[in-house]
């Protein structure tokens, strides 16, 4: 017995992006039934997925995972490598909330504050990776981008069958009325694939994944 894709979307929380990737890497390997082709996933597929968000949720890059499933790597190795990051990330933190309070002690305004005694180092901080910014900022602008460009090509099928209707019902000569409905259907089939997706990705950035799937 097994669970469809969409199934296991709900149980383990990931997206079927990500669920198909971990299955091109070879961290999974659902069979296939035999009458349709479909992916079942039984309860060790569903097991390894959840170890696998797990492990990503504490940022493991997908080669280390694959290494520890190869044997090549212990979790040992792997958390002893974490914690190695963390308290990096940790050093950096305490030198921001310093560079804070030396602010805020100073009471500077935007005219007075010495931003040379901050900006190179707040610099070296940008160059390792390291930011304070909100990243749902990142996400609000993609999110706006990805409904503009949607209802840009929606705008355009709906308007070819706006102008097939129109020319159907003030034309002397119309086209047979079987033929203007399929022409108007195929017309709509576009715009409702271009809604679903838009859905899809939607919420792909809500949760971070709409980059590829092996930065998940």
């Amino acid at each position: 017995m097994g669970v469809f894709i969409r199934d296991v979307e709900s149980i383990v929380g990931l997206s079927k992006k990500n669920i198909r990737y971990y299955e091109e890497v070879g961290l999974i390997n659902p069979r296939r039934d035999d009458e349709n082709d479909y992916r079942i996933y039984n309860d060790e597929d569903i097991r390894r997925l959840k170890i696998i968000k797990f492990f990503r949720e504490l940022d493991v890059p997908i080669r280390e995972i694959k290494m520890i499933c190869n044997g090549e790597m212990s979790i040992r190795e792997c958390m002893e490598d974490r914690i190695n990051k963390i308290e990096k990330e940790e050093e950096k933190l305490k030198k921001i909330k310093s560079m804070c309070l030396d602010i805020a002690e100073f009471n500077d305004t935007f005219d007075s504050i010495d931003i040379t005694k901050y900006f190179e180092e707040i610099n070296i901080l940008s160059k390792e990776g390291f930011t304070m910014r909100d990243v749902q900022v990142n996400k609000s602008r993609k999110i706006r981008g990805a409904i503009l460009s949607s209802l840009v090509f929606s705008l355009f099928f709906l308007a070819l069958s706006g102008m097939v209707t129109y020319f159907q019902f003030t034309e002397a000569e119309k086209m047979p009325w079987f033929l203007f409905w399929f022409v108007v259907f195929l017309l709509l089939i576009p715009v409702f694939g271009i809604v679903y997706n838009l859905v899809i990705r939607i919420n792909e950035i809500d949760k971070g994944e709409e980059d590829e799937a092996s930065k998940y």
